[in-house]
C-alpha cells in the first residue's frame, strides 16, 4: 500500500528535482504506460509502454532541461489515484496523473500541460 498522497507527492518531486533517474523510476512498475503530449518532441509519441523507454524519455528531457525543477503546489488524491499539482522551473503549472496498484506502484499515468 502506498504512503499517504501528500507524502508520496513530496517524495515524487524531490526525485525529479534530484534529477536521479532510478529515484524517479522508483515509484512505477516495469510495465507502465505513460502518456505526455511533451513526449512527442523526443520521441515522436506520446504514448510510451515500459520502463525501458520511459528511462530513455526522461534522460533526454532531463538532458535537455537541466535546470528543470518541480514546485509542489497540490495533491488530489482518490481511489487508487493521484493528481499532483506542480510549477516547473519556469513556473508553468503541471499536472501528473497517477494511477496505483494494490502494492501502492503507478502503473499509468499521464502529464498535462499548458496549452502553448
Amino acid at each position: 500500500m502506498r504512503t499517504s498522497a501528500r507524502q508520496f507527492a513530496v517524495d515524487w518531486a524531490a526525485g525529479w528535482n534530484s534529477h536521479d533517474l532510478d529515484r524517479i523510476l522508483s515509484h512505477y512498475r516495469d510495465d507502465i504506460v505513460f502518456t505526455s503530449r511533451k513526449a512527442q518532441a523526443l520521441t515522436g509519441s506520446g504514448h510510451i509502454d515500459g520502463k525501458p523507454a520511459l528511462r530513455d524519455y526522461w534522460a533526454k528531457a532531463l538532458a535537455a532541461q537541466p535546470d528543470l525543477a518541480f514546485d509542489l503546489v497540490d495533491v488530489f488524491d482518490g481511489a487508487d489515484t493521484m493528481v499532483i499539482i506542480y510549477r516547473n522551473h519556469k513556473g508553468v503549472l503541471a499536472a501528473e496523473t497517477l494511477h496505483f496498484d494494490s502494492a501502492g506502484m503507478v502503473w499509468m499515468a499521464s502529464a498535462c500541460h499548458p496549452d502553448d
